[in-house]
């Protein structure tokens, strides 16, 4: 795949080289997705104890490993977003440790911005495609995703022990190590299906240039709308449409996406306004003083 890679740069076979890896990711899609769900399953973190969690994994991979943020006392990663984000995770069904985590923070009015319009506004050149431009009950932002050391290293190292995040073969499968690589990808599907459940079609999110190029593999596009900067690391401001990720998508990960979603949305049985009475659902005092907000700003 490496090889691959190198000749998809290549200006005259570049664009055939990229079909192929592109076909190759959707039928390898489509044998994981028989396997994922039998190791790993995607969830909302719909409850002050699950939310926690959420917020502890954060802390290990962006305190403790990556240090973007200090380390806290109580070893919880937490911001003002979070009390208007709508937290997805997936759990590693043996160990019922989370493999990885995802946020879409949401936008009540003109007066709560996204991260992105707050701290990357400069780095935004694109006169439409940017958060201003669209009512804020349609925007949302992705952030925060975060997958553990354990279950993105692949190869033993005899030298390390556990505190260094490497798989041990004899505590996980074939099948489940096949599967990690898909977590990041499923955290991105989790993401897009409540974008489109809640209404908020218009995604942006900051990444890596790189990391962007190899979603395209899959059929997740997100378009460049400004320039990279020094944001966690070099990364740039990206747009995508909610509604089409799953018409874009190589038909193995779009049933990928239709697992992750029976999975996410089977325990919540919400009407109407599904934003709002998720978020009274969660039974936080952070959501509840959001969901304040929403019925002061007459959101439906």
């Amino acid at each position: 795949m490496k090889n691959l890679s190198n000749l998809a740069k290549q200006p005259l076979i570049g664009p055939i080289v990229q079909k192929a890896m592109s076909t190759l990711a959707s039928h390898k899609a489509k044998q994981i997705t028989e396997h994922f769900s039998v190791y790993l399953r995607p969830t909302v973190a719909n409850s002050p104890e699950l939310r926690t969690a959420v917020y502890r994994l954060r802390h290990s991979v962006y305190c403790e490993e990556l240090r973007f943020e200090e380390e806290k006392p109580d070893a919880i990663e937490r911001d003002e977003f979070d009390a208007r984000s709508i937290h997805c995770f997936v759990r590693h069904l043996a160990s019922q440790a989370l493999a990885g985590t995802v946020r879409l923070i949401t936008s009540p009015d003109r007066q709560s911005p996204l991260p992105i319009e707050q701290f990357c506004r400069s780095a935004i050149s694109d006169p439409v495609l940017n958060p201003w431009s669209f009512p804020p009950e349609l925007v949302c932002e992705i952030s925060r995703l975060a997958v553990p050391a354990n279950f993105r290293k692949r190869q033993i190292d005899k030298y390390e022990g556990s505190a260094s995040g490497v798989i041990n073969e004899a505590t996980f499968s074939f099948d489940e190590l096949r599967c990690f690589p898909y977590i990041a990808i499923s955290l991105y599907l989790s993401a897009a299906v409540m974008s489109l459940k809640t209404g908020r079609v218009h995604g942006f999110v900051m990444m890596e240039p790189r990391l962007a190029r190899s979603l395209t593999l899959v059929g997740i596009h997100f378009k460049p709308i400004g320039q990279t900067i020094d944001y966690h690391g070099l990364r740039a401001p990206y747009y995508i449409d909610a509604r089409q990720i799953r018409p874009q998508l190589s038909s193995g990960f779009q049933g990928l996406m239709d697992s992750i979603e029976y999975e996410l949305l089977k325990d919540i049985n919400l009407s109407g306004n599904f934003e709002q009475q998720f978020f009274q659902q969660c039974g936080s005092d952070e959501a509840t003083a959001f969901t304040a907000t929403l019925s002061t700003t007459g959101e439906n």
